[in-house]
């Protein structure tokens, strides 16, 4: 894990589990470590609020960008399945817990919240000291599944001419959510091609090659189910409660799965939570965080 600090954050650079390139932020000058994995087509970026209030907290908060998004690697072969950003997550997680001598949270919103989740049932258990699944559960509403690859796919090959562009696409996707006045972090999304054009900042691959997250069929949630039951650590569900990903049909299986998990329906909120609604959002988790058991240090 190397780092080059400036007078707010440090970027942080981890290797993958395939070897890769993997970049991301750091805020807050020490603390009990938090890992921040974004959703699928997102960047580290989304979390940069959230990150700065679990810092003003006293935590030291890590934002990532995973496999194939943002400034991290593409990878060559195409590999990502659910599977292999629980094994990027895995890494990250170990040289933290490596770096700080404490188990590592983690806080995934949708694939982020999958690749933590994967990360802590491989190693049995033993990897994370609480885990935050941020609108995401094994089972999945299969319509809101559906208008996210739809969404994502839609001008996967034409691009966009402008920022502005790209923002009416957003607005059309998302019709409930207020538009900023400023386009900043929408272009931290996007980047520029040899023809000009603006493409999301994600390999294409994400979901087009033949090892992608919206393949795997019914063994993929049974995987996921398993890993939700096998859950030992505090663990909190946060709901956005105008989601149609996770219903509340969802949420409730997912609380039998995990009888002693927390959970927190954020009214008004769609899938994208911690964007729509940061402030609730950010003082939900705090509140959890800041209530579990003292830390155990790993040496």
């Amino acid at each position: 894990m190397d780092a080059v600090r400036d007078a707010q954050s440090e970027t942080v650079i981890f290797t993958g589990a395939d070897g890769q390139r993997l970049e991301g932020t750091t805020f807050g000058a020490g603390g009990r470590p938090v890992l921040l994995l974004h959703g699928a087509g997102q960047t580290r970026h989304s979390w940069t609020r959230a990150a700065e209030a679990l810092a003003a907290s006293g935590f030291r908060a890590t934002t990532l960008d995973q496999r194939g998004h943002g400034d991290s690697a593409w990878v060559d072969d195409g590999a990502y399945a659910f599977e292999d950003f629980g094994r990027d997550a895995g890494a990250v997680l170990d040289a933290l817990a490596q770096a700080s001598g404490m188990k590592p949270i983690v806080v995934g919103a949708s694939l982020g919240g999958i690749a933590g989740l994967l990360a802590e049932y491989v190693s049995a258990g033993t990897r994370l000291g609480a885990l935050v699944l941020v609108d995401v559960t094994p089972s999945l509403a299969m319509a809101g599944l559906l208008r996210i690859k739809a969404f994502m796919s839609e001008h996967i090959e034409t691009g966009f001419a402008s920022l502005e562009e790209a923002a009416a696409a957003v607005a059309r996707y998302q019709p409930g959510r207020a538009r900023s006045a400023s386009l900043d972090g929408l272009s931290r999304n996007l980047r520029p091609r040899a023809d000009g054009r603006l493409r999301w900042h994600w390999d294409p691959a994400l979901i087009e090659g033949s090892r992608n997250v919206m393949s795997g069929g019914d063994a993929v949630p049974a995987e996921l189910r398993a890993a939700a039951a096998a859950l030992t650590v505090p663990t909190l569900l946060v709901r956005g409660g105008a989601s149609d990903l996770v219903t509340e049909t969802e949420a409730a299986e997912f609380r039998r799965l995990v009888p002693g998990a927390g959970y927190v329906d954020i009214a008004d909120a769609g899938h994208m939570v911690a964007g729509e609604r940061n402030d609730v959002f950010a003082a939900a988790i705090i509140d959890f965080l800041e209530g579990l058991p003292p830390v155990t240090r790993t040496r």
